[in-house]
């Protein structure tokens, strides 16, 4: 019985963990890849991805994720980061910090 209610105990996730998931944000985001690349007209799915995005990082855990999600951003091969940092403003969404390398995500609240 107290094995039982360990195993219960240790698989519950921790509510301070960020419940945003790195594939959840690629999901959210893969509508502005490009336009992440070169510009032009931003698609209406991209911003109503980073709105979907921006609601569903509730805490600071999940915003600070999003923060490191999104900087995982720079690999993907053509993405222009300068492109990438001025999306939430062209989608008028306040995400509360800069898309960009030199972001500490830890900062993040």
């Amino acid at each position: 019985m107290v094995v039982a209610f360990l195993s219960i105990f240790v698989i519950t996730p921790n509510p301070v963990l960020a419940a945003i998931t790195c594939q959840q944000v690629t999901v959210a985001v893969t509508p502005c890849i490009g336009y992440a690349r070169t510009g032009g007209t931003m698609p209406p799915d991209c911003c109503n991805g980073v709105r979907n995005l921006n609601s569903a990082a509730k805490n600071t855990p999940d915003r600070q994720q999003a923060c490191i999600c999104l900087k995982q951003m720079s690999s993907i091969p053509g993405i222009n980061m300068s492109i990438v940092s001025e999306i939430p403003a062209k989608c008028n969404v306040n995400i509360g910090y800069p898309i960009a390398m030199s972001t500490d995500c830890s900062k993040v609240k």
